[in-house]
C-alpha cells in the first residue's frame, strides 16, 4: 500500500493484478476502507488478466482526513430534529448550508488518482455510496470510464423505497457511550449483522477479526462518515446524469439488502441505456466471501462489453 498524490490531498491505495494490463477501479461505501473488498474478489478480477486498483477515499482509512472542513449539520439539511429518516434517494431541493464536498468531488478523486498513476482510463467499480460515486464518474469523465458496474446502489429518485427500520436504526442509533477498541468492535458488529447477505451470513468472530484490524489500521474517524454523508445528501437525484453514460453498465443488487432496496437498483439500470440488471437472491448490503464469484462476474461483464 502506498499514499498516492491527488490534487491537494493523498489516497492510500493498492494496485494488484498484472502490470500495465487495463485497469479496474474500485470505490467503496460510506466510511468503508479499501480493505472490506474481499480479497478473493481481486484475485480473481486480477486472474483474469487484470490490474486492480483500491483506495480508501478522502476523510477514511489511511486518506487524508478533511477535518479542516468542519462538520455539515445532517439534521438541518435532513430537516428533522434526529436521524431516522431514509437517507437513499434524498433530497431535490435542500436548503443552502454548506457542504464541506460532494460526491462529485469525489469522483474527481477518483479520476485524479487514475491521472496520478498514469492510467489513461478504467473500468469503474462503486458499491454502495461507491456506487454512486462510480456513476458520476462515468458522467462526468466519460473519456476515464471504460465501463461502469454499480452494486447496491441507487440512482438517487426520491420517489424510491427507504431502508428498513432495522437498517434505519443500524445506520444512525448513537455510538457506545464508551468509545474504546472492544466497545466500538462489538457495535460495528450488530449494525452489520442487521445488513449482511442472510443467504451468505458472516461468522460473529470473522466480523470481529474484520473490524478489529479496520480499527487498528485507520483508527476511528466518525466526522468523515459525516462529511461523506452530507456529500451524499448534497447530490441527490442523479437521474439526468445516469442517462448521459455510454459506457457499458452492470448494476448487481441484492434482492434482500435491507438498506438500499433492490428497486434502487433496477431504477438504476433503468437510467442507464443500455444496463445489465442483475438481482440476486439471499444478497444484503455486504461482501461476503461466498460472493466474491458473483462480484466477479458481474465486473467482468461489463468489462469485456467494453
Amino acid at each position: 500500500m502506498s499514499l498516492v498524490k491527488v490534487g491537494q490531498i493523498e489516497l492510500e491505495t493498492i494496485v494488484r493484478g498484472v502490470p500495465n494490463a487495463p485497469a479496474i477501479l474500485l470505490i467503496q461505501g460510506l466510511g468503508t476502507p479499501l480493505t472490506r473488498w474481499p480479497t478473493a474478489l481481486i484475485e480473481q478480477l486480477a486472474a483474469a488478466g487484470y490490474q486492480v486498483i483500491a483506495f480508501d477515499n478522502r476523510d477514511i482509512g489511511l486518506s487524508t482526513r478533511m477535518d479542516t472542513l468542519g462538520l455539515p449539520d445532517i439534521r438541518r439539511m435532513m430537516g428533522v430534529q434526529s436521524f431516522a429518516l431514509p437517507f437513499t434517494g434524498m433530497l431535490s431541493a435542500l436548503p443552502a448550508f454548506s457542504i464541506p464536498y460532494t460526491l462529485a468531488d469525489m469522483a474527481d478523486d477518483a479520476a485524479g488518482l487514475l491521472e496520478s498513476l498514469g492510467i489513461g482510463a478504467a473500468h469503474i467499480v462503486g458499491a454502495s455510496l461507491g456506487g454512486m460515486v462510480a456513476q458520476l464518474f462515468a458522467a462526468n469523465h466519460p473519456e476515464r470510464c471504460l465501463s461502469l458496474t454499480s452494486i447496491m446502489s441507487s440512482s438517487g429518485n426520491p420517489l424510491l423505497p427507504p431502508p428498513s427500520p432495522a437498517a434505519l436504526h443500524a445506520l444512525f442509533a448513537p455510538l457506545p457511550g464508551a468509545c474504546d477498541e472492544d466497545s466500538l468492535i462489538e457495535d460495528s458488529v450488530w449494525r452489520q449483522k442487521v445488513l449482511m447477505s442472510p443467504a451468505y451470513p458472516t461468522p460473529d468472530e470473522e466480523l470481529r477479526a474484520m473490524f478489529a484490524a479496520e480499527y487498528q489500521r485507520g483508527g476511528f474517524h466518525p466526522t468523515g462518515v459525516i462529511r461523506q454523508l452530507s456529500a451524499l445528501l448534497a447530490v441527490g437525484d442523479r437521474r439526468q446524469q445516469l442517462m448521459t453514460i455510454r459506457a457499458p453498465a452492470t448494476v448487481l443488487h441484492g434482492n434482500d439488502d435491507p438498506l438500499i432496496n433492490v428497486a434502487c437498483g433496477r431504477d438504476t439500470a433503468d437510467s442507464i441505456p443500455g444496463a445489465e440488471f442483475r438481482a440476486i437472491d439471499g444478497m444484503g448490503h455486504d461482501f461476503p466471501k461466498a460472493m466474491a464469484g458473483t462480484f466477479a462476474s458481474a465486473i467482468l461483464s461489463a468489462a469485456r462489453r467494453a
